[in-house]
């Protein structure tokens, strides 16, 4: 339970802050009169993405964000081998501000994109494979089993 919880927190917290973000610092929207209802169907301009989720899979992205903003000093979160941020009630995310942008979730991908971007990130195909593996369009295994033929 306090784990649910404390999960829960860490969301409204993001939420929250999402809100001083659009109202108060960045005050893009500073009119802004949602109610409860128009909150959570996210009636309000701008985004939250956060990496894990589909319209940012990678997860590895994360290890950017923390050391772009040195997060583990400045916060005392740290990343897991596996990128999970600990303590577990932890929130990760990005504020867009632009009027047209929207979530959107990351289709199927295939080896070729998966190609591309394990060269632009500097990982092996095999890394870049097991980060995105729910979102490939094949089956890694089946085609070296195949190429071993």
């Amino acid at each position: 339970m306090a784990k649910a919880l404390a999960d829960r927190l860490a969301e409204a917290a993001a939420e929250r802050l999402h809100q001083r973000v659009r109202k108060d610092f960045w005050a893009y929207a500073a009119d802004e009169t949602l109610a409860s209802g128009e909150l959570i169907g996210e009636k309000y301009r701008g985004i939250r993405p956060a990496p894990g989720y589909p319209a940012q899979p990678d997860h590895t992205e994360k290890a950017t964000l923390f050391k772009l903003l040195d997060g583990e000093r400045n916060i005392g979160v740290r990343l897991t081998e596996s990128f999970a941020m600990w303590p577990g009630a932890s929130v990760c995310g990005l504020y867009f501000s632009h009027p047209e942008s929207y979530y959107f979730g990351v289709g199927k991908i295939e080896r070729d994109q998966v190609e591309d971007y394990a060269r632009r990130k500097g990982l092996t195909l095999e890394q870049t494979e097991k980060w995105l593996a729910p979102i490939l369009n094949y089956d890694p295994l089946a085609l070296a089993r195949n190429a071993a033929e």
